[in-house]
């Protein structure tokens, strides 16, 4: 919701280009949505696999790998309850640790998306954490849904349907089997193996299949956004594995969807109040000198009202509703300098003058996003979707209540509507014995509520604000909660509680 991330980390040309400019506009964590069947988790215990080929690691190839970044591959099974089937191939990379000597193991990289890879996740940070790298080797991998993501046919990254909001049971259930035919389509196209077997659960398995490549006993972790999801599948499965674990701008999935999401629509009526604040300050906001938050309310009840065609360049003609405005209209984070909420003030000032060109590109281009079949099956086997109507109806009620100026049906919680494979991942109480205390990090005006709900889950975390905008604040070269990070990894040593790192 709210300026929509699709899937992070993306890059490159078509979806994966789509994906990436809309993922750099504002941090979304969400809900999405279907009428899945709650299948039941079965054996927690990992199927009988071993990673045991030797690992062959050499340069990497390629412009733009720092220097000394090594690369190599393992297989894992395409489904985990078979281990003799099908494989995959993910890729690793790693940097050795500076000071062998005195070297603690290995830190994997958890990345986010999903869809995102942990091979870029390294070779963009390896600048910031070289303190961290003294002690640690730095290890990335591709995921399978980054995988996937290269690999899936054109039909599953055509959108399902024409992305908006259902008013009834009978809207949502054309919904439900447009997204339904979309599914199957993609599922049939499909020659990876890999449509149905993108849950956390999966990945974490995978995670685990690295540590033992890597000839680890346990490892540490740094998980990013969506990477906590398979972060909490990973402590739920391997709780002995994890020697230390930092969580960075993530989601406590095992708390449900819809909690979550109400979560972030707290946050994001107190962000339209702070750019309320900020308009009313600063003269050069289009806005300025009117209540600027009552415009943008009135904006969106009018396209309630009466739907806007508009048309754009790379996705042609269709129609943007309130729904759509308050879904990816609005950017959480300000930007540099405020950048970013003074183009939404100029947008606002030219809609309301009858140019609906500033909100076009991104609303169209956001739901289609959160349309296609093949970037919703990454997240639907996590429960990531409303389980009815009924479901959904509830949630838009407690949306009014805490968040009018974003009521509505969660984007991302529509998606999975008509998602008919397993869940094996659905949302519940994660069991804590054995795991070590956790440290987290979230920046106050963004995603601070959704990492503390995760963190609080392990007696004896802690987590690190960050008092300015942003997300993965590791990822994003801030000096003072990678400090935190590298002090917690290389000592076991927590902040205090309460801590907050000043903006930079």
């Amino acid at each position: 919701m709210f300026g929509g991330i699709p899937f992070g980390g993306a890059r490159g040309p078509g979806v994966r280009g789509l994906m990436g400019r809309a993922g750099a506009a504002v941090v979304v964590l969400a809900t999405a949505a279907g009428a899945v069947p709650a299948t039941a988790v079965g054996s927690l215990a990992p199927p009988a696999y071993a990673a045991t080929a030797r690992l062959g690691w050499k340069p990497c190839a390629g412009e733009g790998r720092p220097a000394g970044m090594e690369c190599a591959a393992i297989e894992v099974p395409v489904d985990w309850s078979r281990p003799e089937g099908r494989k995959v191939e993910l890729e690793l990379a790693r940097l050795r640790a500076t000071e062998p000597a005195r070297r603690v193991g290995s830190v994997l990289g958890v990345p986010g998306g999903p869809g995102a890879n942990g091979i870029e996740d390294l070779a963009h940070a390896a600048g910031d954490l070289t303190e961290l790298r003294r002690r640690f080797d730095l290890v990335g991998y591709s995921p399978r849904n980054a995988v996937w993501r290269e690999r899936m046919p054109a039909s599953c990254g055509q959108p399902g349907t024409a992305l908006d909001e259902p008013r009834d049971r009978r809207q949502y259930a054309a919904l439900a089997a447009a997204m339904s035919k979309a599914f199957e389509r993609c599922r049939d196209d499909d020659r990876t193996g890999l449509f149905a077997h993108m849950d956390s659960l999966s990945v974490a398995r995978d995670m685990d299949a690295v540590r033992r490549a890597l000839g680890e006993e346990r490892l540490s972790f740094m998980a990013n956004s969506y990477g906590g999801v398979p972060a909490a599948a990973y402590l739920r499965l391997f709780p002995g594995r994890v020697r230390a674990l930092y969580v960075d701008g993530v989601v406590n999935q095992t708390e449900g969807w819809p909690r979550m999401n109400l979560v972030a629509f707290s946050g994001a009526e107190r962000a339209l109040a702070r750019f309320g604040t900020w308009c009313a300050a600063t003269p050069s906001c289009a806005l300025h000198g009117e209540d600027a938050t009552a415009v943008w309310r009135g904006l969106t009840r009018d396209a309630d009202r009466r739907p806007v065609p508009v048309t754009s360049e790379r996705f042609g003609a269709g129609e943007l509703s309130g729904w759509h405005l308050r879904s990816f209209g609005f950017p959480l984070d300000p930007g540099p300098g405020h950048e970013r909420w003074a183009a939404f003030a100029r947008a606002v000032e030219q809609a309301r003058r009858g140019d609906w060109s500033g909100f076009a590109e991104g609303v169209l281009g956001n739901a289609r996003v959160w349309s296609m079949p093949g970037l919703l099956a990454m997240t639907c086997g996590d429960e990531r979707g409303y389980t009815s109507y009924g479901q959904l109806a509830r949630f838009r009620r407690q949306v009014r209540e805490i968040a009018p100026s974003f009521a509505g049906a969660a984007f991302d919680g529509l998606g999975c509507a008509g998602w008919s494979e397993a869940v094996p991942n659905p949302a519940r109480p994660l069991p804590v014995r054995g795991v070590p205390p956790v440290l987290g990090a979230g920046t106050l005006e963004g995603d601070f509520p959704w990492t503390e709900r995760f963190v609080r889950m392990v007696p004896g975390s802690v987590t690190l604000g960050y008092d300015g905008p942003g997300h993965v604040l590791y990822l994003s070269g801030k000096k003072c909660p990678i400090a935190h990070a590298t002090t917690y990894l290389t000592e076991l040593r927590l902040p205090a509680p309460g801590t907050i790192c000043p903006a930079e």
